[in-house]
């Protein structure tokens, strides 16, 4: 299935006015679909993939011949294959600036890797393709992170309650994970995926010496998602040694397994936590890794909050990715405890919070830490949300809401 991508505008207005643009982000997310297939009716391109040997070869032996012969536009796929090919780019852009000459796809971070990304900058536009957004599946379109900063709030109307929140999170959004209804053939997916990304992607960006350290890391990352980032105790339980944990985690993040997602501070001197919290890119590969397939069987394990924070948190990093306005995602705690789960500011310096809760009703104590943030950013602070598997929008007073979890991907309804 051929879905919309909510990325497009910000795909069509990169290549209308910058000669090269990455489409990057996870493996199997959707980026070659959407620059083979989704481009077809506004802005056709060529198309040239170095999955094929042969174009692989080329692409290696002369990267100078090999860009030269492109027929213009074109998209290169997965060309973190053959990283020789940015500079050969780079000459070709400095000798001719038009826009839209050069469509890259890659499974890597190239922000992680300096000798990549330094080649072509001011010459490149990096956008973010994660996987699926729920709002992409069902077709819709939220308004959940407008609405924070909207000079009236709006409502919602859940639907489905925490067993319908829990399966989508155990869905997740790969695309071929989404179009599998038996939850056995997606767990073999996620299985192949794994091994897929550790015997190739990892392969093709640095040399691992004990690759099978890899994917238990993933599986103790996916044990502590959503959750401080503490290199010691991860180091100690997985027994990598700290320097090792250190470049092996870097690989799980340039290769979109992971996201470490930065504290919020608003100067150098406030004193909060500063220690990032690591997420897993998607929900379903975590719900995969720590064995928890059936919605109705978790039940009331306590992993169901963290698995349902994580699948918030990577929704938002969806919803920010295409918003037409800038939005920074980050998380709030405070050194006495005090904590808001995700802090959205605008690109005005506009403060919101977003706390996540997997119960259908909410009390006046699920704002404490909201209240906190409002308390430290003054005026900045617009309004304080929490996230709840009930099916109304609720006022709590002073711009606290408590909101169904559904408005990450259901329109607001009509006044």
């Amino acid at each position: 299935m051929l879905y919309d991508r909510s990325l497009l505008p910000a795909l069509l207005a990169a290549l209308a006015d910058t000669p090269v643009t990455l489409l990057a982000g996870p493996r199997q997310a959707g980026k070659s679909t959407l620059a083979r297939d989704g481009l077809a009716g506004s802005r056709p391109m060529a198309y040239v993939t170095l999955d094929d040997a042969a174009a692989l070869a080329s692409a290696h032996a002369d990267p100078v011949g090999f860009v030269d012969g492109l027929r213009e536009p074109t998209v290169i796929d997965e060309v973190q294959r053959a990283t020789g090919l940015f500079p050969a780019i780079k000459a070709s852009v400095d000798r001719d600036r038009r826009p839209g000459r050069f469509l890259l796809t890659g499974s890597a971070n190239v922000l992680m890797l300096p000798n990549l990304s330094e080649s072509l900058a001011g010459r490149m536009v990096i956008l973010t393709l994660w996987p699926l957004a729920q709002s992409e599946i069902e077709r819709t379109t939220p308004r959940l992170l407008e609405g924070l900063f909207a000079r009236e709030f709006p409502s919602w109307r859940g639907g489905g309650g925490r067993v319908d929140i829990v399966a989508r999170a155990i869905r997740g959004g790969y695309p071929e994970a989404v179009a599998r209804a038996d939850s056995r053939r997606r767990q073999s997916w996620f299985g192949s995926y794994i091994t897929t990304m550790m015997q190739r992607e990892v392969r093709d960006i640095a040399n691992v010496a004990d690759l099978a350290a890899l994917p238990r890391l993933l599986q103790f990352a996916a044990a502590r998602a959503a959750s401080l980032l503490n290199m010691a105790d991860l180091s100690r339980d997985s027994g990598i040694a700290p320097a090792t944990l250190k470049r092996y985690l870097a690989l799980l993040e340039a290769t979109y397994l992971v996201h470490r997602l930065p504290a919020w501070a608003r100067n150098a001197t406030t004193r909060l936590v500063k220690s990032p919290k690591l997420l897993i890119v998607d929900s379903g590969l975590m719900a995969y890794l720590l064995r928890a397939a059936d919605p109705a069987a978790i039940g009331d394990d306590p992993r169901v909050g963290s698995l349902v924070e994580n699948f918030v948190g990577t929704e938002l990093l969806k919803l920010a990715g295409c918003a037409p306005e800038r939005y920074t995602i980050s998380y709030f705690r405070t050194q006495h405890g005090m904590e808001v789960d995700f802090v959205i500011e605008d690109a005005r310096g506009n403060v919101a919070g977003i706390e996540v809760k997997t119960a259908a009703t909410v009390s006046a104590r699920d704002f404490n830490g909201l209240r906190a943030l409002a308390a430290m950013t003054g005026s900045d602070f617009r309004r304080g949300i929490v996230l709840y598997t009930g099916a109304a929008t609720l006022s709590f007073g002073d711009g606290m809401f408590a909101v169904p979890v559904s408005a990450l991907w259901s329109a607001p309804i009509a006044r």
